[in-house]
């Protein structure tokens, strides 16, 4: 069975052209040229323990204003596919669709978390969609979740991830795709659970690069599931106050961040450095990456709207038994590659607790930014679950 679209499936999308208004981008240069930044250690030697750290900080806001090109950035969300955009529940959703040419490839939902968006897939759409001999090919579908660029942010209290995912149900019926799989990490981990647990007549495979979960009591833990938890500890004990103001004042840090580049490149360029692989995180290609990221939230003004999902839903420390609730485990297949280098990596027990796990890989080498860290381990990882589990 070949999944192409019908005519009248797609007669609500409009093509979006991706862009910034120049005097925006002018504006935004002499902002940059003009900010004062910190020019020492909060204290001497203070490291990462702080915060993000001044040297480290200093390199990218250095990399924003030399180096940094927006035009090609610009270039890579366009090369990813045509970007559409679709009024689902009285809400515009955007998002990129890369159709493949093989007619016999797989739907594929590809859902970001924070800080990411749709440009976090920018660099597996093409390998996905080309696929490789005797290995599935995918029609990829990237949304950005709702207050996330340019899909509008919920009009209501309460929106949570549950309910971005059947919006996201009803995007890939609107593009004619009645079966697919699903990849996700971070908060877009929760969108796939929900269609995996509620939605698995439709949603066939689930790849995760992030799954909470907890291993099961009187399990004495392996050596790496000793370092996973001590990670995790160590994430919800020192990382977490990003998370904290967004759970509690989203709309304070909207007045705070909003107008404020350099404020944006700190709060979300932290993230990317203590929870990528020490790897990459101070290269160029690393940094362009970022600000690639910190531009999208900037231009569209979505830094206040995108705080969203940690208000509307659990809290960190809730994660694991949400993710153990029988209500929340995923139904259909469900593969997960353990990064070591994210907040929070799991491991085979524990994953096998949320879902009906039927395959699992550790990737010791890269972090929570998965399909920007390795893209070639996750789209190898995609077309092996896939390829092995998919049922039409």
């Amino acid at each position: 069975m070949s999944h192409t679209r019908s005519k009248t499936a797609v007669s609500a999308i409009l093509p979006f052209n991706v862009g910034f208004p120049s005097a925006d981008i002018h504006r935004l240069q002499a902002t940059l040229k003009d900010a004062r930044i910190p020019t020492s250690d909060i204290v001497p030697g203070s490291g990462n323990e702080y915060g993000m750290p001044t040297n480290w900080a200093t390199s990218l806001y250095n990399h924003w204003l030399h180096k940094f090109s927006l035009d090609d950035a610009l270039n890579r969300m366009k090369r990813m596919g045509t970007h559409q955009l679709t009024h689902i529940e009285e809400m515009q959703v955007h998002f990129v669709h890369r159709p493949s040419q093989n007619p016999d490839a797989i739907p594929l939902l590809l859902v970001h978390g924070w800080p990411g968006s749709f440009y976090e897939f920018s660099e597996v759409v093409d390998s996905l969609a080309e696929g490789e001999k005797d290995k599935p090919a995918f029609h990829c579908v990237v949304p950005s979740l709702p207050g996330f660029c340019w899909s509008s942010a919920p009009q209501r209290r309460g929106w949570t991830m549950k309910d971005t995912a059947r919006l996201f149900h009803k995007l890939m019926g609107r593009l004619g795709y009645d079966k697919y799989c699903v990849q996700a990490g971070d908060w877009g981990q929760f969108v796939a659970r929900e269609l995996g647990a509620k939605y698995s007549d439709s949603c066939r495979t689930v790849h995760l690069n992030f799954c909470p979960g907890a291993l099961p009591e009187g399990v004495e833990p392996v050596d790496r599931e000793s370092k996973v938890a001590a990670k995790a500890v160590d994430w919800r004990t020192n990382h977490i106050g990003y998370a904290v103001l967004m759970r509690t004042r989203p709309q304070t840090l909207g007045w705070m961040l909003m107008d404020n580049p350099i404020g944006i490149m700190a709060f979300v360029g932290e993230k990317y450095h203590e929870a990528a692989s020490p790897s990459v995180s101070s290269s160029p290609a690393w940094f362009d990456h970022i600000l690639a990221t910190v531009s999208l939230y900037y231009f569209t003004r979505c830094i206040m709207t995108a705080s969203l999902p940690y208000y509307e839903n659990i809290r960190h420390d809730q994660f694991a038994e949400y993710c153990t609730r029988v209500e929340n485990t995923i139904k259909c297949p469900l593969g997960y590659t353990s990064m070591f280098y994210d907040t929070s990596p799991n491991s085979r027990k524990a994953v096998a607790r949320t879902g009906n796990l039927v395959w699992y890989k550790e990737r010791d080498y890269a972090g929570h930014f998965a399909c920007l860290e390795d893209p070639r381990g996750i789209v190898e990882d995609v077309r092996e679950v896939v390829g092995s589990h998919w049922s039409k």
